[in-house]
């Protein structure tokens, strides 16, 4: 995020002072603790150009709070947005997890994966969104390679598939 004001600037004594854009929006966020709910309702309009949703202070002054130093110190950054929109979406069941977090070490789905341990071979199936092993379905190699040892194990190292240390020379 590409900050909009200078943030501190030192006093011959050596103290640090708000620079004058943050130093107006601390006397805007002092302000509101001493507004009345009339006020704050007042102040959401001007600023959001809809009336207020409820009467709390306490929601009034968080939200107007935020949005005063978004608008003088800039807001999250267009990734941080779209990661929370995600996050987001996930909680309210919108979509899965793999449009989250994906791995570049996943082998392409299809793929199959053998191990041997303790002397059987364990084969695990790359699904488009997760592992399947004898059946079951694991959103990880790990949780995968947890089932079949009973321990904990890093996936990609259990089934071979991190990348080989450079030779040094």
């Amino acid at each position: 995020m590409a900050e909009r004001t200078k943030r501190v600037q030192s006093e011959p004594g050596g103290k640090e002072q708000p620079a004058a854009g943050e130093a107006s929006v601390i006397a805007q966020l002092a302000a509101l603790k001493e507004m009345t709910v009339g006020e704050l309702k007042a102040k959401w309009e001007a600023i959001f150009a809809t009336s207020a949703p409820n009467n709390s202070r306490s929601y009034l002054e968080l939200r107007l709070a935020y949005r005063i130093q978004e608008l003088s110190l800039g807001g999250a950054s267009r990734e941080t947005r779209r990661m929370l929109d995600l996050l987001a979406d996930e909680i309210d069941g919108k979509i899965a997890r793999k449009a989250i977090i994906t791995d570049g070490r996943n082998p392409v789905t299809g793929t199959r994966l053998l191990r041997e341990w303790d002397g059987a071979e364990h084969t695990v199936t790359v699904m488009q969104d997760g592992f399947d092993w004898k059946g079951q379905k694991y959103k990880s190699l790990s949780a995968v390679a947890r089932a079949i040892t009973g321990t904990q194990w890093n996936g990609y190292r259990f089934f071979g598939l991190r990348e080989a240390a450079r030779d040094p020379r």
